[in-house]
């Protein structure tokens, strides 16, 4: 792809995210108000952020790596589960990551 269509793609996107905005703004509060509604908001909400973190941790180019950044969140999934504070779960997956690496591993 050309570095034109890319900016294209780009301002198209940035000009749909504006539009689903403009358009939310102006949903009468009465259609979002139902319980079932907010359950499936919360949902998608949960499932998107459920999706970015797969990518991100497993993901590279077309394929699936599996690498100290699967291990860490495995890690700080854990530490979560047990309750620690949010800045022990950080510091003991970048711990993870970084002993992992230190030992070869990519």
């Amino acid at each position: 792809m050309s570095d034109t269509g890319v900016w294209v793609a780009v301002v198209a996107g940035c000009g749909a995210c504006l539009a689903l905005k403009v358009v939310g703004a102006y949903i009468p509060r009465s259609w979002l108000a139902g319980e079932r509604v907010s359950r499936i908001m919360n949902l998608v909400t949960v499932a998107l952020l459920a999706g970015l973190l797969a990518v991100q941790t497993a993901g590279q180019d077309q394929g699936l790596l599996i690498d100290s950044r699967l291990a860490a969140v495995g890690v700080a999934a854990v530490a979560l589960w047990l309750r620690a504070p949010f800045i022990v779960v950080i510091v003991v997956a970048a711990a993870v990551a970084a002993g992992l690496r230190a030992l070869g591993l990519p």
